[in-house]
């Protein structure tokens, strides 16, 4: 077994470096706590969902509740789909210079240790998922054929970035099964606008890969794109922006959503013009950005909630 305490190389200087119990820290790092961006990317479909559905609801009663949920059910999901994608990468892992310090390449975890771990963490998903209604918790549980899947698309696909939207934009169905028990067109809508995100921003996180991954056979969008990458993100960053102005109209929202969204597109589009995908360290930073992209979409589709439930 290598050392709990050696560090993965792409994530340093975090507090479970710093702060976290030595033999904790294998398993915080499986489950990404050193570096929560997925989970916040997670959520972030899941908060619009639930705050455009409250607003088309004209309550927000239980919005603080499902916020509170939701932030947690996405968090420990996060870590469960991270964990399986780490057990089913073991061996690509270790040949790629970013990933080999992970805990299961570096032997920090065994693959039976980092399997019980990952069940623990769906548990505490399915008491959290428990809270809701029946046909938001059918919903919440049809995801996991999805998440199951991921992993091994890379192999026979250039296109897993599809696949990953498909599991990470999840949450913009959940909101309206969580709501109304049940998913309508506006619901199937917003999710096709952040699967267009997902792809965006997922191809550029896969930039910084893309030269070990042409040496060991992985497809991704960043690859199949390449030069043409901006030309890409024009296009899917444009249809997550109309597909979930489409969203907002159907669902009735009023300015202060609009506001959001606006924001939101001048953040993808400084994104855009940031972009060099021949430089790893900027492509993270602009991936990691996105979370401030979609926090922007989400307060002005919470303001527009709390305005319309007034």
């Amino acid at each position: 077994m290598s050392d709990t305490s050696a560090r993965v190389a792409d994530s340093t200087g975090n507090w479970v470096d710093t702060l976290a119990p030595q033999w904790a820290r294998p398993y915080l790092r499986l489950s990404r706590f050193d570096r929560p961006i997925g989970s916040w990317l997670l959520l972030m479909p899941c908060w619009w969902s639930a705050a455009l559905a409250s607003g088309m609801a004209h309550d927000v009663h239980r919005l603080p509740l499902v916020i509170v949920l939701f932030l947690i059910g996405a968090f420990v999901m996060r870590g469960a789909g991270c964990t399986w994608n780490d057990i089913t990468d073991r061996d690509l892992d270790d040949k790629v210079e970013r990933t080999r310090s992970r805990p299961l390449p570096s032997g920090q975890v065994t693959t039976r240790q980092a399997l019980a771990f990952m069940v623990a963490q769906a548990l505490i998903g399915l008491v959290v998922l428990l809270q809701f209604n029946r046909f938001a918790v059918l919903t919440g549980i049809a995801s996991l054929l999805i998440v199951a899947i991921y992993p091994f698309m890379k192999r026979i696909t250039w296109w897993p970035q599809i696949v990953l939207g498909l599991a990470f934009s999840w949450g913009a169905l959940m909101g309206f099964a969580v709501t109304f028990g049940r998913i309508d067109v506006t619901a199937l809508v917003l999710y096709a606008g952040a699967i267009s995100w997902v792809i965006g921003y997922d191809t550029i996180y896969a930039h910084q890969d893309a030269e070990d991954d042409a040496l060991i056979g992985i497809k991704s969008t960043a690859r199949l794109f390449g030069a043409h990458t901006h030309q890409a993100l024009i296009l899917f960053y444009g249809l997550a922006v109309m597909l979930i102005g489409v969203a907002l109209a159907s669902g009735d929202a009023r300015w202060p959503a609009w506001l959001g969204l606006a924001a939101f597109a001048v953040h993808l589009g400084w994104q855009i013009a940031r972009l060099r995908i021949e430089d790893p360290e900027l492509c993270r930073r602009l991936f990691y950005s996105n979370k401030y992209a979609g926090a922007l979409l989400f307060a002005g589709l919470l303001a527009d909630a709390v305005i319309r439930a007034a």
